[in-house]
């Protein structure tokens, strides 16, 4: 009773699909894949006889004939659907692409990566520590750490920093932490 009555209130165009879905070897699928199919199709033949017209009106004819819908879906194929290259170009390609050495690899334990010039793991910000000289007040408590940082240190982050983006520095002050926190 189901399928059989199904086709029977179902429109021409459906059963064409049903019929090469089935053609085709797919025995299971979504109701939902036949109007889908249904749409693509009807949006594919709207586009060639729009273009067809086109074509046809600039020929000067008043009529669109097989020559104008030829046209038109030869157009489509041309512009719509892309083709790879040839195996021999992707080959040449590859070849070419290949004989660029890969860069170094820094030497040490753990993960071999590259120079941090050829990674994305370089750390782009560099942490702002409060100096004792700046314009903002500082309360210190005797329970509370100052930290000085190794002016060595500071100078080669910021040789690190102007390598990588020379006109950005941005810096986030660091919390102050407390002798018992630990």
């Amino acid at each position: 009773m189901g399928d059989k009555d199904e086709e029977l209130g179902m429109p021409r165009d459906a059963k064409i699909v049903k019929c090469l879905l089935k053609s085709m070897g797919v025995g299971e699928y979504e109701p939902g894949v036949i109007h889908t199919f249904l749409e693509l199709w009807y949006r594919y033949i709207v586009d060639v006889l729009t273009d067809a017209q086109v074509y046809s009106e600039h020929a000067g004819k008043s009529e669109i004939d097989c020559d104008d819908v030829k046209l038109a879906i030869q157009s489509k194929l041309n512009f719509t659907f892309s083709q790879p290259p040839p195996r021999e170009v992707l080959l040449e390609l590859a070849q070419n692409r290949n004989k660029i050495p890969l860069p170094r690899t820094m030497a040490g334990p753990g993960i071999q990566l590259p120079p941090d010039q050829d990674t994305l793991v370089t750390p782009n910000y560099i942490f702002g520590i409060p100096s004792q000289g700046s314009a903002q007040p500082q309360e210190t408590d005797d329970d509370e750490e100052t930290t000085i940082p190794n002016p060595s240190q500071e100078d080669n982050i910021d040789m690190q920093q102007q390598d990588h983006f020379p006109s950005q520095r941005v810096s986030f002050p660091l919390p102050k932490c407390q002798k018992d926190s630990f």
